[in-house]
């Protein structure tokens, strides 16, 4: 698949933030100086800022341009619909303990096709409403594979590339696919601690499969959001 002048822009100014090149707090290039260093309209460079922008790697900051986020930035499970171009919602996060290798729940190891007793490496992460109370918790979990050639998914350190991107540039392999499935049920005890709600509580629970062009399983996330926090907003023609 052909990367897009934008895309490539954007990818460039990931690595060199993923790098430490260009620091949490520092400003990026401007979209006219990014216009001409890569000798495209200023349109194709705003582009590529917004990807960034959209994605939480750079904010706004009056007076400076974009700058670097301080606060990592992540997307709920899933959220991915047909038509869009990435995922929408990111939040702030916070990482829950490290990333660990353990065996996944039914319905999770059947999503990565994973047979009883085989671990995956699990990557766990509150997300947070404006005031810092939680929105929802996401467990991430990671095929063997996919864990073992992408090394730093096991750090608890946040990818400045996004794990996405990250997971392409180890594997060569990316998401074409995602299945999403939508159950409710009550908070488990974990849960309920990890959101701060009474046990029992009613919760939506979003399970969120990524498959590469050969429908191997890339990741599944399974998010867990209480039930007045959650709404699902589909548009459509009709």
């Amino acid at each position: 698949m052909a990367v897009l002048k934008y895309e490539e822009i954007a990818e460039f100014l990931r690595a060199r933030i993923a790098a430490g090149e260009i620091a949490p707090g520092a400003t990026i290039p401007s979209g006219r100086e990014l216009a001409e260093q890569w000798d495209v309209s200023r349109a194709t460079a705003i582009k590529a800022v917004d990807v960034l922008r959209n994605d939480g790697v750079v904010v706004a900051k009056q007076g400076t341009g974009f700058v670097v986020t301080e606060t990592p930035v992540a997307r709920p499970a899933g959220a991915r619909r047909a038509g869009s171009a990435r995922i929408l919602g990111g939040m702030p996060f916070l990482r829950v303990g490290a990333p660990d290798w353990a065996e996944p729940p039914a319905r999770v190891a059947t999503a990565l096709g994973l047979s009883p007793g085989t671990t995956a490496l699990r990557r766990v992460r509150i997300l947070q409403l404006p005031d810092g109370t939680p929105n929802s918790c996401v467990e991430a979990w990671f095929p063997p594979e996919i864990a073992e050639a992408s090394p730093r998914l096991a750090d608890t350190n946040p990818i400045a590339e996004g794990t996405t991107r990250y997971v392409r540039r180890q594997t060569g392999r990316g998401p074409a696919e995602g299945v999403d499935v939508t159950t409710v049920r009550l908070a488990s005890e974990t849960e309920a601690e990890r959101l701060g709600v009474p046990e029992g509580t009613p919760v939506a629970v979003l399970l969120h499969t990524a498959y590469d062009e050969q429908g191997k399983p890339l990741v599944c996330e399974e998010g867990v959001t209480p039930s007045s926090l959650f709404e699902q907003v589909d548009t459509y023609a009709m």
